[in-house]
């Protein structure tokens, strides 16, 4: 189902226009992890961020602070790879007067070309006795250094928001399907030649979607089936196009799931704080409503 010219997905439309302050100069990639975890005996969203560009690579932990929305507590790792002594570490946080210990361990950690690393790594948040939540591959390390049981009450994720830069192409990883596995997702562009603006995105190799006439479908949503489960993939190219700032970004959002048919359900989306409160109160979500949001950001 299309909405040719924007019509029928106003959420996009107004998400697109957050986070305009990105100098592409900088040309920062990054990645967001939004879970809801129990902490000081309150559910919470953490925040895991993996950010690089040509000079510094880093990871920061944000956990919610429910009495001040300004002023949260977040522990800031640097990953340079000179700084090999920095690559295992524990640092603590104080929670609501709550100890909050993060065990890291990236001395083994491979990385492609995405912020975060692939495998052979793990991140633990550790509040009172238990391990709420744990990042990464190597959980069995985890556990046995923080020597604390995993928490019963499971850290959930959320979404996922990512930045990513590019001329014609960009790429990403994503949940699309029960197996909670990353599918390849690949967007390409042609905005000039003789042809009219077309955009492709493929998964796993296979091309899922084309769009010709761009300059009339800039905004609108489709849905595909990945391993027999919907997945809507919603688009907005608009700034790709028709902006000369020279800082464009077109936004894309991943919704495992059947096509929604509550016709305002998408109001509860203009923003990401919206979306943030929303998935805070839903506790009874599934994986398959995880959303992933991508910001691709076109460079001359």
């Amino acid at each position: 189902m299309n909405h040719p010219s924007g019509g029928g997905v106003p959420f996009v439309s107004k998400l697109s226009s957050v986070e305009k302050h990105i100098d592409n100069k900088g040309a920062q990639s990054s990645v967001a992890f939004i879970y809801q975890a129990k902490i000081a005996e309150l559910l919470r969203n953490v925040t895991a961020t993996w950010s690089k560009n040509l000079i510094n690579h880093s990871f920061s932990i944000t956990v919610e602070n429910m009495k001040d929305d300004q002023n949260h507590y977040t522990c800031k790792i640097d990953l340079k790879a000179w700084q090999f002594w920095g690559k295992k570490g524990l640092k603590n946080l104080e929670v609501d007067g709550r100890r909050v210990d993060v065990f890291w361990d990236f001395r083994q950690a491979k990385f492609s070309s995405s912020p975060d690393p692939c495998s052979d790594y793990y991140v633990a948040l550790v509040c009172e006795e238990e391990v709420v939540l744990l990042l990464g591959d190597l959980k069995n390390d985890a556990l046995k250094r923080t020597r604390k049981k995993p928490s019963p009450a499971e850290a959930t994720l959320l979404y996922k928001k990512e930045h990513v830069y590019g001329k014609k192409l960009f790429y990403t990883r994503a949940v699309l399907d029960e197996s909670q596995k990353e599918h390849d997702v690949v967007i390409e562009s042609s905005l000039s030649g003789p042809d009219d603006p077309e955009m492709w995105i493929t998964v796993d190799g296979t091309m899922e979607i084309r769009i010709m006439n761009l300059n009339w479908r800039f905004r609108g949503n489709e849905t595909i089936t990945v391993n027999d489960v919907p997945v809507q993939i919603l688009w907005d190219v608009h700034d790709w196009l028709f902006n000369s700032s020279g800082s464009s970004h077109g936004l894309f959002v991943f919704q495992p799931g059947p096509l929604d048919s509550e016709p305002n359900k998408h109001k509860n989306y203009s923003n990401n704080n919206t979306i943030n409160e929303k998935k805070s109160k839903d506790l009874s979500q599934s994986a398959l409503e995880c959303y992933h949001i991508l910001y691709a950001w076109k460079i001359e």
